[in-house]
């Protein structure tokens, strides 16, 4: 049998992170085991290929929840990466930190005394190499490459407008001085491609010599000696494998193979893990409970004017496009088209911004396999601090079979009664001068949906994921909670969880960064070195 220092579980946001960090020193062995195929797909790369990357069931989970007792029963379908990067090799790219007061909670709220914004500001900047430049709230120096939305498109220059018009605010710079209102994003992005956790973290960490990455090797359980993790067991290539880990075995799966994982390894809620005849290791009754994500739903309308980007799906533009890319990393293929949005409260009550735009300039339809451009432009609404609270279980304990998830989305009266205000919000957005000469008509919902009821009804028969599931492996110490302030499993020795699982409460806004950011900090706490020295920042919301 094989033996390594660490043996990390999943070529994710975070496992790319873990692995390079831990593989500075190269006297450490270390095995990723990754379940996908190297990524190796062009449309990972290509930043205007996330609408064929986000759909490939050949780099895809495809993971859907069960029916959504308050979307009138629907199945939501929820993506996530089986890829070597994860999600962050298929997602839109926002790199979005959240709100600095969301990991304030955390410390406040989930007694996580080392988690205020203070203390992960330094990871985010020693992480983050943005071509914004190097300030007290930004890096220019780290390994992921981050860059502002400069796709030239005159809507993204009437959002901006439209948020001074409205009230709602704008901000140069999201994860800076002002985290709230009308913004250009930032995107993980790199000389014109995507820069995905394996492009920034894994690829040089695999240079060294001294980590070994194994794909298309799905893990089936965690080895347990008593109350230590010894190793894992996974397939590959149609037969079984175990290897040893010296020192620690690391999950980072995400929110829901992470979970899944440690319930098929006898790690759980006990009364569910006997009911799917698993022996009981440790009695763990959060695991797979605290199940969060941001509800969303898009509003498009027609746009009276037409640009290049409602064009490019024709088949000599799109061939002139990809030829381009190819050859300068320049023109459209380079924009991720959510470059623009914004962070705005639902009511002067909100303690600060709880829905979230993502503003594309062109309209998309699916058929099928098949994309269609259309003449418009959208907006969706996301629900940024939810109440409602899903689980993921077990289906059955063959790790073959997909794990069950409820979401509960809505569940909660309050979370309809934001996406509700969240919703007109965006229409008194769009209904501002600023976009008098480019707004046609309200393709979707429409015109004809205007009473509160009318409202409620589209929400839930229309809303779907922002593919940001977290929380069911969640920080802290109370019944509930999976794993301590180090990410260490509780009830059992050598095992960490190191992914968006590990979040108390959800972030406000996308979540690729803040969980490389867990894992830099994660990498240093198993290492035994000294957290980085926190950094107190100026924000407008203080003053």
């Amino acid at each position: 049998m094989e033996n390594y220092d660490y043996v990390i579980v999943g070529a994710g946001s975070a496992g790319c992170v873990l692995a390079n960090k831990l593989g500075e020193d190269k006297k450490h062995k270390i095995l990723v085991l990754e379940a996908g195929p190297m990524d190796y797909n062009l449309m990972i790369h290509i930043p205007a290929g996330v609408y064929k990357a986000y759909r490939n069931p050949k780099i895809n989970w495809n993971y859907s929840t069960e029916n959504e007792p308050e979307l009138f029963d629907r199945n939501v379908p929820m993506p996530r990466g089986k890829v070597v990067g994860g999600s962050s090799s298929i997602n839109s790219m926002v790199y979005m930190r959240g709100h600095p007061l969301d990991y304030d909670r955390w410390q406040s709220e989930c007694g996580l005394k080392d988690w205020s914004y203070d203390q992960c500001l330094p990871y985010f900047k020693e992480g983050e190499n943005s071509d914004r430049g190097e300030d007290e709230w930004r890096g220019g120096s780290g390994n992921l490459g981050v860059t502002k939305g400069s796709f030239d498109n005159p809507l993204f220059d009437a959002l901006e407008e439209a948020g001074r018009q409205s009230g709602q605010g704008y901000s140069e710079d999201l994860n800076g001085f002002n985290p709230e209102g009308i913004a250009r994003f930032d995107a993980t992005r790199k000389h014109g491609r995507r820069c995905s956790a394996a492009g920034a973290h894994l690829r040089p960490a695999l240079a060294r010599g001294n980590i070994t990455l194994l794909t298309k090797a799905q893990v089936m359980k965690i080895n347990i000696s008593g109350n230590s993790v010894n190793g894992v067991t996974f397939k590959h290539k149609g037969k079984l494998h175990s290897v040893e880990a010296n020192k620690e075995v690391i999950l980072s799966g995400g929110a829901i193979n992470s979970p899944h994982l440690l319930m098929l390894s006898g790690i759980g809620p006990s009364k569910h893990l006997k009911e799917h005849g698993i022996d009981v290791h440790v009695d763990l009754p959060g695991v797979g409970q605290n199940l969060q994500d941001h509800v969303s739903v898009i509003l498009q309308y027609a746009c009276t004017k037409s640009f290049p980007i409602h064009k490019v799906n024709q088949p000599h533009r799109k061939l002139a496009t990809g030829i381009r890319w190819v050859f300068t990393r320049k023109g459209i293929a380079t924009s991720n088209i959510w470059e623009a949005g914004g962070l705005i409260k639902s009511s002067p009550n909100a303690a600060y911004p709880d829905i979230q735009y993502h503003f594309g300039p062109v309209g998309l339809e699916y058929n099928d396999d098949k994309i269609s451009l259309l003449q418009a432009f959208s907006i969706h609404v996301d629900q940024l601090r939810p109440r409602s609270r899903g689980q993921v279980t077990l289906k059955s304990a063959n790790p073959l079979e997909k794990p069950l998830m409820m979401f509960n989305y809505l569940q909660d009266p309050e979370d309809l009664a934001e996406m509700v205000n969240g919703f007109k919000k965006a229409r008194e957005l769009i209904s501002q001068p600023a976009f008098d000469e480019f707004r046609g008509v309200e393709l979707i919902p429409g015109p004809q949906v205007q009473s509160e009821a009318d409202i409620e009804q589209f929400i839930r028969d229309a809303a779907e994921t922002d593919y940001h599931p977290s929380c069911t492996c969640a920080m802290g110490n109370s019944e509930m909670a999976v794993v301590d302030d180090q990410m260490k499993v509780h009830g059992v020795k050598n095992l960490r969880v190191v992914d968006a699982s590990v979040m108390p409460q959800i972030i406000s806004g996308n979540l690729n960064a803040p969980t490389q950011m867990i894992a830099a900090r994660a990498a240093d706490m198993i290492l035994g070195k000294t957290q980085l020295s926190p950094i107190k920042a100026n924000f407008a919301f203080e003053n």
